[in-house]
């Protein structure tokens, strides 16, 4: 079976499909990454405050040139102000050294924005919890995927944070031939393969998986099939977190 192509999750109609509506600020890591566009701002990606200056996200979501970013912490509905939300400018944006746009399947899909100045810490705007360097979860390990992402094919964009569980595929049964094969690397991890998986979630959101009774952001959402979303035995890929711990460290001051 000819393997198909991966295909970046900023250009697919990327949603949480079969999700529900989140618990307003239960999942306070998560981000709204958004691009100037004249005088407006515009959601195009997730992300996941990891420090209180710094994010992570995809490489792909901000490897455009002369693109202005802001992010946006603490809310749950992007057209409402609540009061809960921060916003802070990107002021340095450092991609992983060996992405490569024309080649997706290369990994090293990650990247860390330095925001303006720090974010403020409180019951709607928290630190995600990131994995020790290397570490592997199981086959069928508990996740989360959230995201703004669209909840149908061609269908309107969500105005509320969507989440949805998202089963962990384990690496031997991801890169099995008749999956995704050697497509899939090793500093990469796969989630899905049932109704609600695909294209859930936004690119550069987290995979929030269950360890020890608290969430950790095992993943950023990187890629899905060119067949489609929700295609068999095509899980969803995302950037496997611990692989990069060494080099986040290398970055973050």
């Amino acid at each position: 079976m000819a393997l198909a192509e991966p295909r970046l999750m900023k250009d697919m109609d990327e949603r949480v499909v079969g999700g529900e509506d989140a618990k307003p600020n239960s999942w306070p890591w998560q981000i709204s990454l958004q691009y100037q566009s004249g005088s407006s701002f515009y959601h195009t990606c997730g992300g996941t405050l990891i420090r209180a200056g710094w994010v992570m996200t995809a490489a792909h979501c901000v490897d455009s040139a002369g693109r202005v970013y802001r992010v946006v912490m603490g809310d749950h509905s992007l057209s409402d102000n609540s009061g809960t939300e921060q916003i802070k400018s990107v002021s340095q944006i450092y991609i992983h050294p060996n992405w490569n746009r024309y080649s997706v399947s290369n990994g090293f899909d990650i990247a860390l924005l330095r925001l303006s100045s720090d974010a403020t810490l409180n019951s709607y705007v928290q630190l995600g919890t990131l994995p020790p360097a290397g570490q592997i979860l199981p086959h069928n390990n508990l996740c989360y995927v959230t995201g703004w992402g669209r909840t149908s094919t061609g269908g309107p964009l969500p105005d509320i944070l969507q989440q949805a569980v998202l089963p962990l595929v384990g690496q031997k049964e991801c890169s099995a031939p008749d999956w995704w094969g050697s497509t899939v690397k090793d500093t990469m991890v796969c989630a899905g393969g049932g109704d609600q998986s695909g294209c859930n979630g936004d690119s550069g959101g987290p995979l929030n998986c269950l360890v020890n009774n608290k969430y950790v952001v095992t993943g950023i959402a990187s890629f899905v099939s060119s067949l489609g979303c929700n295609y068999p035995r095509k899980p969803t890929v995302f950037t496997r977190v611990s692989a990069y711990i060494d080099w986040m460290d290398s970055i973050i001051y």
